[in-house]
């Protein structure tokens, strides 16, 4: 059985509290993207793992894929599998994707195994895994709270709208983006404002972590400069990853938008 995992993108990030347990309860909205890995699993003598396409660090059992794997194995008597990701939403990004892949493993065994379980369950499997792995097992547009895993769907569409990702060879780790930041509530949260017109994000939806990376990592501004420069209506910051994204209007010419170029991996995509 083969699936595709998909990337998201976070629509505004504010970080408005520190936890006692070290973590930080956040802000803002998750919104599924259609840049995708391809994850395939078939019946096999002895469990294995293989990663195709960009590289993916570590070791086998500390990958998120086979985390899930083994976390529903505990409670089930799964078989043993081959399993097969074609990684294709780097690394490091901001874009969810190893926490994609760990849910979307979750739903393929599920199917697969017929094991029965609601998306109530997924999700509190897929919190184990990591802060925003709930969110893609039901992959719809969210208000996410506290670590990420406190999830509202939300009424949104972007459909139609063009949007360039932009991920330059710039790494930031997510305890870097963390060391500086500061926190604070904004007046109008990221759930709000996303409900306004998207020519009004600009002056309403912001990434926190903006403010203590771009220092640190200069062509993170200057890509989101160059974005609106080409005609982007909005440009941020994904997540606590190294990827900006501007969002260009349904209408804006596709022959323009191909002259906007970076010397970074570029990803164009149509919304849905």
């Amino acid at each position: 059985m083969i699936v595709f995992p998909n990337a998201k993108i976070n629509l505004g990030l504010n970080v408005v509290g520190c936890r006692p347990d070290g973590y930080h309860d956040i802000e803002t909205v998750f919104y599924p993207i259609g840049v995708c890995d391809a994850l395939e699993v078939v019946p096999a003598a002895t469990t294995s793992f293989e990663v195709v396409g960009l590289p993916v660090a570590g070791a086998m059992e500390s990958n998120l894929v086979m985390r899930a794997y083994r976390l529903l194995q505990r409670d089930f008597d799964l078989p043993e599998v081959q399993i097969t990701l074609l990684k294709k939403i780097p690394m490091g990004a901001g874009l969810g994707g190893g926490s994609s892949d760990a849910a979307f493993m979750l739903k393929l065994l599920n199917t697969q195994f017929a094991l029965g379980l609601t998306d109530e369950r997924l999700e509190t499997y897929a919190a184990v895994l990591g802060a925003d792995c709930a969110f893609f097992v039901r992959d719809v547009p969210a208000f996410a709270t506290g670590i990420g895993e406190q999830l509202t769907p939300l009424s949104l569409s972007l459909s139609k709208w063009k949007m360039l990702l932009v991920k330059p060879d710039v790494h930031v780790s997510t305890a870097e983006a963390y060391a500086d930041v500061q926190c604070a509530r904004c007046a109008v949260s990221p759930a709000e404002a996303v409900q306004r017109p998207v020519s009004e994000w600009k002056e309403l939806l912001f990434n926190d972590f903006e403010a203590s990376v771009f220092p640190k990592h200069p062509e993170l501004e200057r890509i989101k400069k160059q974005l609106y420069a080409g005609g982007a209506v909005y440009a941020a910051m994904s997540g606590s990853g190294s990827t900006i994204y501007g969002l260009f209007a349904p209408d804006f010419p596709d022959v323009e938008l191909a002259k906007i170029s970076f010397a970074a991996q570029t990803m164009r995509v149509v919304l849905e």
